[in-house]
């Protein structure tokens, strides 16, 4: 997306996981109007994308305002560096199925949102079984035919009811076919004189917008003068006008259902007299979007959502196997893979084209093309035999972003990159210079020169891979937490006791950077001279997430007092320098009848010493005040840090102010550390009893908030 290159690579195989379908591509078809768009905002020049994404420009500026302008354009560059697989049209035969699918298996032929790839692991609410009577290139239309059907259903024709479809790419022509499946008359309105022809071929009456005619007119007039029932937007524009002609040819209580992409810059008065409803589609149905039914396989009950995703896809299916949705004549050009690049040409130039499919070879079912481990033939040979040689699992927004590439400045070998989906891996092996990409972390526990595995995945799997690689020797970094629950943390205990005791001695630290910032330092090296106990406040401003981010899922991510407050934690225990011998936390609660606020919460911790601290985490704030504040009360001073850029000190004469340009928060400092810790020999920068005693208080602090 930064951009706009389009390129055909090879990845490794996708990891099979729990709930999805391995398909083997026999064909997908290019989504004109969505992949374009897509192509278009990534070459448009940076001006052009602030004027299309206003709300993004606003939380850039509050990011500059909070965290200063290095680090939001360091997140802007990341978000636009993270690689894109395009389209959502496949047809392909089943190779295997995960744990979980009971109503697919090997050899079935099935449609489904997978992207254009030989390859793909899809969910399975996101795939359907095809009928034998439907071929693949009517097929591969499916996808983009729900999507249709889902607008349609929205808007709820009957039986000879006046509709409207307003732009007649491929998604309108196949909502053209549907409503005449449903016994409506249908208009169809469009610039493209083809697409105009093909409409009339499926039944429509059709309006020329470069006709001059008002389309306003003519829609009253095609409704015999009362209105037309129902308008269905499958068009793109920046503009509101389409809305906006669409309410002034409704009849009264008309329905307007928007399917493509317009301007929202609604008149009140056009809605307000004839009590007009609107409503935008959400792509191909109910379960779009919602992880309990995309990644984790709960349907939801017929009886209550009869017409689902999956369900809309069965539907597309059935209608085109008795011949009442003709997709033939939308095929305007074909395409073997490996010509992509001119099928992107074709569909951003000017040349006319409507369906673009690609075929895959019969060859791609070679064993060479099932790899789960891909050499990158650009990779640089090992430069020294004294660097830590590194595994990186894990090539997500902290892991692209902030850890590889503190780790290459750090000084580690790049050895091999894991990541469940390849594209990533291979994206950013080849940028960071890894010899090796793949997707299966099978080998990494027994490669001979890799002595480092470094973890940065979701953090369920924290755990299981730390104990691992510990088992088999190996140095080992992982972001935090290190463990969600009692169970799993004695597990990495038990692991790390066993390498030791077996003489293996190998480094483990978990990345709690904070303590490793260059003001956090200066606090501490304050704090050493000062006597007697200390009282620490510490307040993380985090923003809202929405419920259904991974993060808030117990068993994935822990919630976010145990996935990110346990950096303060951390950070207190630091300040302090001695053990918590006690922690507790109380969380906002809701009125009855409304979900409890867990990520918003106040923990107490008591130290050895005496000292005492108080940890404010915020899920109810507003990005736009700063994120983090630390502040410590200790022998008559007042140290003050403000969101890792200015450090102040009262009462204090061997420090007054320190800054920095840019916001720290220790990140590079943490890997350095780590990797300057394996090559001379040294233990890890936080004790390992230290990594224990701080993880094992965040579990305890993350249960005590839901009562446990």
């Amino acid at each position: 997306m930064r951009t706009g290159e389009t390129e055909l690579i090879e990845t490794p195989v996708p990891a099979l996981r729990h709930g999805h379908v391995l398909i083997r591509t026999r064909l997908s078809l290019i989504s004109a109007g969505t992949e374009r768009m897509l192509v278009d905002f990534g070459r448009a020049s940076m001006l052009e994308r602030v004027r299309q994404q206003p709300d993004k420009v606003r939380q850039v500026i509050d990011k500059v305002r909070t965290d200063g302008l290095f680090a939001a354009m360091e997140a802007v560059q990341s978000k636009l560096d993270q690689p894109l697989a395009m389209g959502y049209s496949n047809v392909g035969v089943v190779e295997e199925v995960g744990s979980g699918v009971t109503n697919f298996k090997a050899g079935d032929r099935v449609v489904s949102n997978g992207s254009h790839a030989g390859l793909v692991c899809v969910p399975k609410n996101l795939c359907a079984r095809i009928p034998d009577g439907v071929e693949d290139e009517s097929a591969v239309f499916t996808v983009l035919s729900a999507i249709g059907l889902e607008g349609l259903r929205l808007a709820q024709p009957t039986i000879g009811e006046s509709f409207v479809v307003v732009g007649l790419g491929l998604i309108g022509l196949l909502t053209v076919q549907l409503l005449r499946a449903h016994g409506c008359r249908v208009l169809g309105i469009d610039y493209d004189s083809h697409r105009l022809q093909l409409a009339q071929t499926f039944g429509a009456a059709v309006l020329n917008l470069s006709s001059g005619i008002d389309p306003v007119l003519a829609g009253t007039e095609f409704s015999r003068g009362r209105g037309v029932d129902a308008v269905l937007i499958t068009a793109s524009s920046s503009t509101s006008e389409p809305v906006s002609q669409a309410a002034k040819m409704c009849r009264k209580r008309g329905r307007i259902v928007l399917v493509g992409v317009t301007g929202l810059e609604l008149s009140r008065q056009d809605f307000y007299e004839k009590e007009l409803t609107f409503q935008v589609s959400c792509s191909y149905g109910p379960g779009r979007y919602d992880s309990a039914y995309e990644k984790e396989g709960r349907d939801y009950p017929v009886g209550y959502v009869r017409w689902t995703a999956q369900r809309n896809f069965e539907a597309v299916l059935d209608l085109m196997e008795s011949g009442a949705l003709d997709v033939e004549r939308l095929i305007s050009h074909r395409f073997p893979v490996a010509e992509a690049d001119q099928a992107y040409s074709l569909l951003t130039g000017s040349d006319p084209s409507l369906g673009i499919l690609l075929h895959y070879p019969l060859d791609h079912l070679a064993e060479s093309s099932r790899r789960r481990t891909l050499e990158l033939r650009d990779a640089p040979q090992r430069s020294s035999a004294t660097k830590p040689t590194v595994a990186c699992i894990g090539a997500g927004n902290y892991g692209s972003r902030v850890l590889i590439p503190a780790l290459a400045k750090a000084g580690a070998e790049l050895d091999t990159l894991v990541t469940m989906n390849g594209l990533p891996a291979v994206h950013f092996g080849k940028k960071f210079g890894f010899r090796r990409v793949s997707t299966s972390t099978e080998e990494l526990f027994t490669h001979k020169d890799i002595d480092t595995v470094v973890i940065a995945t979701r953090h369920d799997s924290h755990a299981s891979l730390v104990s691992e690689a510990l088992a088999s020797g190996r140095n080992v970094f992982v972001e935090k937490p290190l463990a969600l629950t009692r169970d799993q943390l004695t597990q990495v205990e038990a692991a790390y006791s066993r390498a030791h005791s077996d003489g293996l001695s190998p480094v483990l630290l978990v990345g709690f950077n904070r303590r490793f910032s260059p003001h956090v330092q200066r606090m501490r090296e304050v704090l050493r001279a000062a006597p007697g106990p200390k009282s620490v406040n510490l307040m993380m401003n985090a923003g809202p997430l929405p419920s259904g981010h991974w993060t808030q899922n117990p068993e994935v991510g822990g919630g976010r007092i145990l996935g990110e407050a346990c950096h303060l934690i951390d950070l207190a225990r630091f300040l302090v320098g001695t053990r918590i011998v006690k922690a507790n936390g109380v969380s906002v609660q809701n009125p009855i009848g409304m979900s409890p606020l867990d990520d918003t919460a106040q923990i107490s911790l008591k130290f050895e010493d005496g000292s005492i601290a108080s940890i404010e985490y915020y899920g109810n704030g507003h990005r736009s005040f700063p994120k983090e504040r630390v502040e410590v009360f200790a022998s008559g001073m007042v140290l003050h840090l403000d969101n890792f850029r200015t450090l102040r000190a009262f009462g204090c004469s061997k420090l007054k102010v320190f800054r920095t340009w840019r916001q720290d928060k220790g990140h590079a400092n943490c890997v350095q550390a780590f990797v300057n810790a394996i090559v001379s020999g040294q233990p890890s920068p936080i004790p390992a009893q230290e990594i224990f005693e701080v993880s094992r208080v965040s579990i305890d602090v993350a249960e005590s908030l839901h009562g446990v």
